[in-house]
């Protein structure tokens, strides 16, 4: 019964038109269960690859080299299914498929549906998933960060698995490894908190790990040599990278290493969103895709060779139905087996509109708090029609997912096209706007002049939640190298200053905050714009800066509990961004005002003015009527009439 349910459920969530019918050719299989179904007595072993004549299922006891001790034939099943029945417990074997099309048979491909793989993701195998489980994973629960499922109340902090802990400053045992973040109480050599310690003293909610399914360009059996990638080049999508897990040869391991860290983030009141990269894989000729419905889950261009809107080769077509319902199924494994809190889609302007949607309706009956973004943008183009594509530009369509705010991002700093480019912070003229539609997290408001935005000029979202606002992130240059960069005069103090301009408008700002690691002690990359290959000497995160910037850390940790403390920061609707944030129309140039009213949000600060000053010389401004009461001043001492805004920095005054 449960199954039929799932049947009908998915039918009706997908396109009517694709509905119990064909669709360009092609049977769609609505069951839930490709890939493996194990149990002690038999498994069950099932691909969908409605052209091939004829299928095999090879058996081997490594997961890479020698030859198979099995090769089995697989029967044809309901719509397009190939499928086979093996008596007995085969926990522990890994296996491969091969289908034969128009007489010509294909390469030896992993179960696209794997959920656990050998070393280099080269065969699947077969493990009972009840023993990947780490002791109290039954009880592993989400902290909460929201009291209402508010998106805007998570601030999220991106980090790569490898660079949280591989320098040898981390104090961390297991370097470069899911386990590495699992540790608890690590210190540096000067006795500060680094790792997972760290991250829950800065007291941001969700940390955004960069993808840590099975990827290509780490040869896994050779992890004694240097190797380094960000991951965005997808194997196995459900399977965890074997180059974090202490032995990338069995599959169980680093299933069950991931968990440990889920668990330990958790513990310590911290949610998980996992980098995923559906929108191409890493070689589309030769992917498991391509082998068994060749043509079919990737979009091409009229000559027929493949499209490639991600600029890495290809793209995949989510409208496609089964690459749809691989994508639904692949995210609500990953909730369900690993407990992961939330998604951010690369190029996610690639995926379709319909598609999205349907993820973020089916996850959120699973976690209501789940958080979803993406890049809502292509690196080329595509024969989707925009209309069609979860673009920026079509944010309002989407339901509960966000997308990132390259407006206030180079508002803030500059393009990160033109190194050269200065932004607000930095002090080039005529930035106020983008930012200040930034500070509006991309939504409509009159006191916006969107003729003055550097890119969009229409508001763009149609609640907060749509937006993610931000400065920096993985891509580019890091926020530190950037200033320097395009501000080469600058003396190191005034950069500090551009640095803290820059998060405190992020921090402050409507939306869904979003931090990159290690701004928060100004992080260099040796002035590495896309440091994907780059290695640990550029990547590495130095703990010793926590210790050389104290100041800038406990400023950015002060900024982050503002904004958890205070609703007024990270308001529920455009409605109330409209009604109760007021900017003055007669500031400085080169300055940003605004009061919010916090009693209308209910914060318990009465009245709110925040000013940033991008400025290198202080600015007098004439405050509200009034005494009002410095966010940074711990002696309470009140202040009013005309004041001078900090040189190159932001204010945060309240009235109780």
């Amino acid at each position: 019964m449960k199954k039929l349910l799932f049947v009908v459920m998915l039918a009706s969530c997908m396109n009517q038109s694709f509905s119990q019918t064909d669709y360009a050719g092609y049977p769609v299989y609505f069951e839930k269960d490709l890939g493996l179904t194990y149990s002690k007595d038999f498994s069950i072993f099932k691909i969908w690859a409605p052209t091939a004549e004829a299928g095999e299922l090879l058996f081997y006891k490594e997961g890479d080299g020698g030859e198979p001790f099995k090769v089995g034939k697989l029967e044809k099943g309901i719509r397009g299914t190939l499928h086979s029945q093996v008596e007995g417990d085969m926990k522990g074997v890994f296996y491969t498929f091969r289908v034969s099309i128009n007489g010509k048979w294909s390469n030896e491909i992993p179960d696209p549906y794997a959920k656990a793989v050998g070393v280099n993701g080269k065969r699947a195998m077969v493990v009972d998933l009840q023993e990947t489980n780490p002791a109290g994973w039954a009880a592993d629960k989400s902290p909460s960060f929201s009291k209402n499922n508010q998106a805007t109340d998570a601030v999220i902090y991106e980090l790569h698995v490898r660079d949280a802990s591989i320098h040898q400053s981390s104090g961390i045992e297991h370097k470069g490894k899911f386990l590495g973040l699992a540790e608890e109480n690590t210190r540096s050599a000067e006795g500060l908190p680094t790792g997972l310690s760290h991250l829950k003293e800065l007291g941001v909610t969700h940390i955004h790990l960069l993808p840590f399914y099975d990827y290509n360009s780490v040869d896994e059996s050779k992890l004694d040599k240097p190797q380094y990638n960000w991951g965005y080049d997808p194997l196995n999508y459900n399977v965890p990278d074997g180059s974090y897990s202490t032995n990338p040869y069995d599959g169980v391991t680093r299933i069950k290493e991931l968990k440990q860290m889920i668990a330990a983030f958790h513990k310590n009141g911290l949610r998980v969103v996992m980098d995923v990269v559906y929108n191409h894989v890493a070689d589309a000729g030769s992917s498991n895709f391509e082998q068994l419905v060749p043509g079919y889950y990737f979009r091409h261009k009229p000559d027929g060779s493949f499209s490639d809107a991600t600029a890495c080769g290809n793209e995949t077509a989510s409208e496609m139905p089964m690459m749809r319902k691989f994508i639904l199924e692949s995210v609500m494994y990953w909730v369900k087996e690993y407990h992961i809190d939330g998604f951010r889609f690369d190029l996610m302007g690639v995926h379709d509109i319909e598609t999205m949607n349907l993820i973020a309706a089916e996850l959120r009956k699973i976690k209501p708090d789940i958080l979803l973004y993406g890049e809502g943008w292509t690196a080329g183009a595509s024969p989707l029609p925009e209309n069609k594509r979860a673009l920026k530009a079509n944010a309002a369509r989407l339901s509960h997912i966000a997308v990132f705010s390259d407006d206030i991002r180079d508002g803030i700093k500059g393009s990160v096209f033109d190194i050269k480019d200065r932004g607000f912070a930095s002090g080039k003229p005529g930035m106020e706007e983008s930012v200040k539609f930034g500070v509006v997290a991309s939504c409509n408001h009159p006191q916006v002049n969107m003729k003055k935005v550097n890119y969009s000029k229409k508001a763009y979202a149609k609640e907060p939640w749509n937006t993610v606002t931000y400065t920096e992130c993985h891509d580019n240059n890091v926020l530190w190298d950037k200033l320097y960069l395009s501000s080469p005069e600058a003396s190191r103090m005034e950069l500090i200053k551009m640095q803290q301009l820059a998060l405190s408008i992020v921090l402050t700002s409507q939306g869904i905050s979003f931090l990159h690691a290690g701004t928060e002690f100004l992080r260099d990359k040796k002035e590495v714009e896309n440091s994907y290959n780059a290695g640990d000497s550029v990547n590495a995160i130095n703990w010793e800066l926590k210790k050389e910037n104290t100041t800038v850390f406990e400023y950015i940790k002060k900024l982050v509990q503002l904004r958890k403390q205070h609703p007024a920061f990270r308001m529920a609707s455009s409605q109330q961004i409209r009604q109760h944030i007021k900017f003055d129309s007669k500031a400085p140039a080169g300055t940003i005002i605004y009061t919010i009213n916090g009693m209308a949000v209910k914060d318990k600060w009465k009245k709110i003015l925040v000013a940033h000053n991008g400025n290198r010389e202080p600015k007098k401004i004439t405050l509200p009527l009034g005494k009002w009461k410095n966010a940074f001043d711990s002696f309470g001492k009140t202040v009013s009439g005309t004041i001078d805004l900090p040189v190159i920095g932001s204010l945060i005054l309240y009235q109780e």
